[in-house]
């Protein structure tokens, strides 16, 4: 068997038919992680490469519907910030929202009123100590400048850090 990851999901090949059997990952919380943990998520678009959400419009609106189910309490955004075909973010979600469940009707309400096409599903990992916070924010702030897009992190426009 050959494994590959993907973002939203793991794929198994079988040599003898080359054919992906797919399963999708859970993203239920095991019931001994502490509420209001914090989790770094990445969603990823389709089809890769292609840019839907680094254009002005679509960000703004992409970051305001963060930004409004932030203020609303149905997650609370550390960083989030937009590459042309995925999204990071550092997110906690409260006692009583469920971290599918909020992300899937966002991704929905995106795809349907903005036409972003996502992969199925996302990737999250759940933040265990500060060094780690620390760790996935500079990964996330970095994203742009690994991928040749700005020479300095502090000149990407398409990211959201409440104050």
């Amino acid at each position: 068997m050959i494994w590959r990851m993907d973002f939203d999901e793991l794929i198994i090949m079988r040599r003898e038919t080359a054919l992906p059997v797919r399963r999708q990952l859970s993203h239920e919380t095991p019931s001994w992680v502490p509420s209001g943990s914090l989790f770094f998520i990445t969603i990823g678009c389709r089809p890769r490469h292609l840019n839907q959400l680094c254009n002005p419009e679509t960000a703004a609106f992409v970051i305001g519907s963060v930004r409004h189910r932030h203020h609303r309490g149905d997650w609370f955004v550390r960083i989030f910030l937009l590459m042309p075909d995925h999204l990071h973010a550092l997110i906690a979600f409260p006692p009583g929202r469920h971290m599918p469940d909020v992300v899937q009707a966002w991704k929905r309400y995106l795809a349907r009123l903005y036409g972003i096409r996502w992969q199925r599903g996302f990737f999250d990992h759940r933040v265990r100590n500060i060094q780690a916070w620390d760790a996935k924010a500079l990964y996330i702030r970095m994203n742009p400048v690994r991928a040749g897009l700005v020479k300095d992190a502090r000149n990407w426009p398409y990211k959201w850090e409440p104050k």
